[in-house]
C-alpha cells in the first residue's frame, strides 16, 4: 500500500467514526478521495501539513431553532442550518435549501462538494451551505414571508459581504429571496451583497435565473466537442422542472438538441416534439404547478408516474437535474441502455456511485456536477462583483462571462486529468483542480 492510500484510509476511517450517521456527507467524501490517490503522490507535503483531514471538517457549523406562525396562529419549529466549510480561497459561498429533507449530514455534503466547485470557477469564493427541513410546498406567500424572517433573523449573526453570501436552492427563489434581504436589511442594514440572487429591481444580476441550466449546457457542449460531437440533432433527457431544468431546456434547444422529457416528484413527461420550455415555465414557475399539467396542455406529450429514468426512450444525452441520488446502479443501466452517450449533472450529485461506476464501464461520457452545474455560483459571484462596483452589466455581458468560465472549468478539468495520469476521466480532473487550488492556498496560509 502506497503512503498516498495509507493516508486516505486513514482520514476516511477518522471521518467514519467521527460522523457515521451522515450517509450523504460520507458518500460525497468518499466518492472525492477515490480519485485523490494520484494527487497524493505527487505532492507528499500535502500529506504533512494533513490537508485532507482539515478540508473534510468544516470551518464552522451553525444549526438553529426556526418557530414561526402559521396563517391559523400555530406555532411551527424547523431547524435551520448553515455549514461555513472553508474560506481559504475566499468568503463562504453557497446556497439555501428549503426542503424536508434537510439535515446536517445532506447540508454538510453540498457544502463539501461547493468548495471545489467555486475553486473551479476561478473566482475567489469558499464553500459554505445551508437551509432547514422547512418545506415551501403548499404554503401561502406569508406562512413563508415568515419563516423567512424568522430564519434569517438567526442566520444574520453570521453572515455578510466579506464573511459568507448565501444564495438560493431548492425550495429557494426569488420570492424566498426577497422575504430574507428584506429581513436582514431591517436588522443590518442595506447591504446588496450579502445575498445573491435577488430580483433585478434590488441588486440583482440579469441572466442568474438562468445561470445553472445555461452553463450545465455550456459544460456538456464543450465535453460533446472534445469527443467529436456536438448538441445538434441530439435526443436529450433532462429530469426536474426547476429553475435548473427549465433553463437547461431553453439553451439545450439553442444549441441544436431536443429535449425529450422533463419531470417532478410525482412523475413526468415525455413530449417527442421537443419540450417547450415556455410551457413548463408557466406551469411551474408562475403557476405553482405539476408537470401533468403540461401534458394536459400539449397535445405531443404524455404523462407518466414515477422516475423518468426508469423510462424506456431512445435519447443520446442525459441531463439528470433534479436531486442527489435520483440515478442508482439500475436507472443508469436504463440510461446506457436508451442509448445515451454523455451524462452531464445539472443537481448536486444525483448519480449514487454504482451509476457512476456504470457510466463510465459503459464508456459514457460523465461531466460531474461540481463541473457542470456551477454556472449558477459563477453567475452569484458576478452578481457581488456589481454589487461591489455599482455597476449592473447587461444579460449579454454576463453570459458571455459565464460561457467562458464554463469552458474554462472543462479546459482545466482535462489539464488537470492529463497531468494526473487519468486522461479522460472528467470527475476525477474536476475533483483534482479544484482541490488542488484550495490545498495550495491552505498551504500558503499556515494552520488555517
Amino acid at each position: 500500500m502506497s503512503k498516498a492510500t495509507d493516508y486516505l484510509q486513514s482520514v476516511y476511517a477518522v471521518i467514519e467514526h467521527r460522523d457515521p450517521n451522515q450517509a450523504e456527507f460520507l458518500e460525497a467524501v468518499h466518492d472525492f478521495f477515490q480519485t485523490m490517490t494520484p494527487v497524493f503522490e505527487k505532492h507528499p507535503e500535502y500529506i504533512e501539513a494533513n490537508i485532507l483531514e482539515r478540508l473534510t471538517e468544516p470551518e464552522r457549523v451553525i444549526q438553529f431553532r426556526v418557530p414561526w406562525l402559521d396563517d391559523a396562529g400555530h406555532m411551527c419549529v424547523n431547524r435551520g442550518f448553515r455549514v461555513q466549510f472553508n474560506s481559504a480561497i475566499g468568503p463562504y459561498k453557497g446556497g439555501l435549501r428549503l426542503h424536508p429533507s434537510v439535515n446536517l449530514s445532506i447540508v454538510k455534503f453540498l457544502g463539501f462538494e461547493q468548495i471545489f466547485k467555486n475553486s473551479l470557477t476561478g473566482l475567489p469564493i469558499g464553500g459554505g451551505k445551508g437551509g432547514s427541513d422547512f418545506d415551501p410546498k403548499g404554503k401561502s406567500d406569508n406562512e413563508i414571508m415568515r419563516f423567512c424572517q424568522s430564519f434569517m433573523t438567526e442566520l444574520s449573526k453570521y453572515i455578510g459581504l466579506d464573511t459568507d453570501v448565501p444564495a438560493g436552492d431548492i425550495g429557494v427563489g426569488g420570492r424566498e429571496i426577497g422575504f430574507l434581504y428584506g429581513q436582514y436589511k431591517r436588522l443590518r442594514g442595506a447591504d446588496r451583497g450579502v445575498l445573491t440572487g435577488k430580483g433585478l429591481s434590488y441588486g440583482g444580476s440579469l441572466a442568474r435565473t438562468e445561470a445553472t441550466g445555461f452553463g450545465l449546457a455550456y459544460y456538456t457542449d464543450e465535453m460533446l466537442k472534445a469527443n467529436q460531437t456536438d448538441f445538434t440533432g441530439k435526443r436529450v433527457a433532462v429530469s426536474g422542472a426547476g429553475n435548473v431544468a427549465i433553463y437547461a431546456i431553453q439553451k439545450v434547444a439553442e444549441l441544436g438538441g431536443k429535449v425529450i422529457t422533463c419531470s417532478d416528484s410525482n412523475g413526468y413527461v415525455i413530449d417527442e416534439n421537443g419540450v417547450d420550455f415556455e410551457v413548463v415555465k408557466q406551469i411551474k414557475e408562475v403557476e405553482r404547478g405539476r408537470i401533468k399539467d403540461y401534458a394536459d396542455r400539449v397535445a405531443s406529450a404524455t404523462y407518466h408516474e414515477g422516475s423518468v429514468w426508469d423510462a424506456q426512450v431512445a435519447y443520446d444525452i442525459a441531463l439528470p437535474c433534479a436531486t442527489q441520488n435520483e440515478i442508482d446502479g439500475a436507472k443508469a443501466a436504463t440510461v446506457i441502455a436508451n442509448g445515451a452517450k454523455a451524462v452531464a449533472e445539472g443537481a448536486n450529485m444525483p448519480s449514487t456511485p454504482e451509476a457512476i461506476a456504470a457510466y463510465q464501464q459503459a464508456g459514457v461520457l460523465y461531466g460531474p456536477a461540481k463541473a457542470a452545474n456551477a454556472g449558477g455560483v459563477a453567475v452569484s459571484a458576478l452578481e457581488m462583483s456589481q454589487n461591489s462596483m455599482r455597476l449592473s452589466w447587461t444579460f449579454e455581458e454576463v453570459d458571455n462571462r459565464l460561457k467562458a468560465i464554463m469552458q474554462n472549468i472543462f479546459a482545466n478539468s482535462v489539464k488537470a486529468a492529463n497531468e494526473y495520469g487519468v486522461s479522460g476521466d472528467y470527475l476525477s480532473g474536476a475533483n483534482i483542480a479544484g482541490f488542488t487550488k484550495v490545498a495550495d492556498a491552505m498551504m500558503a496560509q499556515g494552520l488555517v
